[in-house]
């Protein structure tokens, strides 16, 4: 399996039930068997934090927070390097300061990016894009 690093918008579906979140629950299922976890940047979890307190409330987080401790997905800081690739794609692209950080994850780890939102097109010719519509 490829490595993968998912954007908020896989994870957000993945806890809100909604469609798009079917294949990311394979994405995990196949991870945590074969022991390789996916990617995300604490950027990408502070966005889907806040998504998900905003439209579901304090208790759907914490009920999401008891489930993320057993997903299989490797958390990356931002560090000095990927705040560099991050600044670059957002200086050219018209798109979230967090989906700057996936694509630049995506980038430095030469993995597929997977995710639903349409602002990542505009990257598709730097990184591999999985698209879970």
């Amino acid at each position: 399996m490829a490595a993968r690093v998912l954007d908020s918008f896989a994870l957000v579906a993945y806890f809100r039930g909604e469609a798009d979140g079917v294949p990311v629950k394979e994405l995990l299922h196949k991870a945590a068997q074969a022991d390789k976890p996916l990617h995300m940047t604490e950027v990408n979890y502070a966005e889907v934090k806040y998504i998900i307190l905003r439209k579901d409330g304090a208790g759907a987080w914490e009920a999401a927070t008891k489930v993320l401790e057993t997903l299989p997905i490797e958390f990356h800081p931002a560090t000095r390097a990927l705040a560099d690739v991050a600044a670059d794609f957002k200086s050219r692209i018209s798109f979230s300061l967090a989906d700057a950080f996936a694509a630049a994850l995506a980038k430095e780890k030469k993995a597929e990016l997977v995710t639903g939102d349409p602002d990542f097109k505009a990257v598709e010719k730097e990184v591999k894009v999985v698209w879970l519509k």
